[in-house]
C-alpha cells in the first residue's frame, strides 16, 4: 500500500465512542474520499481489535491505515505503517521492525531542517502543524505557513499539514505547499462522509 501524493488524511476521534461507531465513522470518511486513515487513540481500551477492524475497512477502500505512536501495535495488526511524534523512536528502528514497504511519517512541527533530515533518513512523509487553533491539539505550538513554502522547495516527500484545518482555510495551506491535509474534528465532529467530501473538493485541481 503506497502513501498518497495528495488528499485528505483523516485521523480517528475515538473518545467516548464504541468500536462499531468508530469503524462506521471511518468508513463514512473513506466513502467521502479520505485517502489515508491514522488510528490515534491516547487512551485505548482494545486497540488491537479496533485497529484490525479499521485495517479491514481501509483496505476495502484501497487506503492505508497508519498507527499513531506505536510501532508495536502496527506490527501486531499488520498495519500499513506508523506515524512518529517527538518521542516515538527513530525511523531506522521502525523501518527495521516494520519492513521496507511500511509507510513511516514523522511530525516536524515547524522545523524545516528536521523535515529535510527525516526525509533523508527515509521518512515517507513529513507533517507540519498546528496551523490554526485546534480543539484536538490545543496546546500544540503553532507552525508558520512560510515553513510549508520552504519545505516544498527542499523536501522530496509528501508534506502533510495539521491543526485546525477546515474546508474554508485548507486551500491556503495547499497553495503554500502542503500535499495532504490531516484532519480530526473537522471530519469527525460532523457527518464524516459529507465533511470528507467538502475537504476533497479542495484537491480537485490536483487530482491524480
Amino acid at each position: 500500500m503506497k502513501f498518497p501524493r495528495h488528499g485528505l488524511y483523516a485521523i480517528t476521534q475515538p473518545e467516548n465512542k464504541t468500536i462499531s461507531q468508530i469503524v462506521k465513522d471511518v468508513e463514512a470518511a473513506l466513502r467521502g474520499g479520505a485517502r489515508v486513515i491514522q488510528y490515534r487513540d491516547k487512551n485505548p481500551l482494545d486497540a488491537p481489535q479496533l485497529a484490525r477492524l479499521l485495517l479491514e475497512v481501509c483496505h476495502a477502500y484501497d487506503a492505508p491505515l497508519l498507527i499513531n505512536d506505536s510501532v508495536e501495535l502496527a506490527m501486531s495488526v499488520g498495519a500499513d505503517g506508523v506515524h512518529l511524534g517527538r518521542d516515538d523512536g527513530e525511523i531506522a528502528t521502525a523501518r527495521h521492525l516494520l519492513g521496507p514497504d511500511a509507510i513511516i511519517g514523522v511530525s516536524c512541527y515547524n522545523d524545516v531542517d528536521k523535515a529535510q533530515a527525516m526525509a533523508a533518513a527515509g521518512a515517507d512523509y513529513v507533517a507540519f502543524g498546528r496551523f490554526f487553533p485546534s480543539g484536538s491539539k490545543p496546546l500544540a505550538a503553532p507552525a508558520e505557513i512560510a515553513s510549508l513554502v520552504r519545505a516544498k522547495q527542499s523536501v522530496n516527500v509528501p508534506i502533510v499539514a495539521i491543526g485546525g484545518i477546515l474546508p474554508e482555510n485548507g486551500g491556503t495551506l495547499l497553495a503554500a505547499g502542503a500535499d495532504l491535509l490531516a484532519v480530526i474534528g473537522g471530519v469527525f465532529d460532523h457527518e464524516p462522509e459529507a465533511a470528507a467530501r467538502a475537504y476533497n473538493a479542495l484537491f480537485n485541481p490536483q487530482a491524480e
